[in-house]
């Protein structure tokens, strides 16, 4: 599966549009961690324990989105963008969506 985030892969030519397609997580922020990150937002610097579960989140909604053009007959898929948002306090959604082709 070819995966970008422009509207057109270079060399390959659109043969069919199929829609829309999407995949999402919600994830907690986990007590451990998050007493983690507080000691690491008083001294500074990355927060990895967030940078580690955002990342798992991404592959997770990229593999659902991929999944779903796979259903759909799609080797690619064009305009893929990333939406986070809150869901309630401690958890957040992330979402990926794009556009299920065929190309040539």
């Amino acid at each position: 599966m070819i995966i970008v985030t422009s509207d057109h892969i270079e060399g390959k030519k659109t043969v069919k549009t199929l829609g829309m397609v999407k995949g999402s997580t919600i994830r907690a922020r986990h007590i451990g961690r998050d007493i983690t990150a507080g000691l690491r937002s008083i001294i500074g610097g990355e927060i990895s324990e967030y940078t580690k579960l955002m990342a798992q989140a991404r592959e997770q909604a990229i593999h659902r989105m991929v999944q779903q053009a796979e259903e759909m007959g799609a080797n690619a898929i064009l305009d893929t963008r990333f939406v986070t948002s809150m869901v309630m306090s401690g958890a957040s959604e992330l979402l990926v969506y794009g556009t299920a082709v065929v190309v040539e």
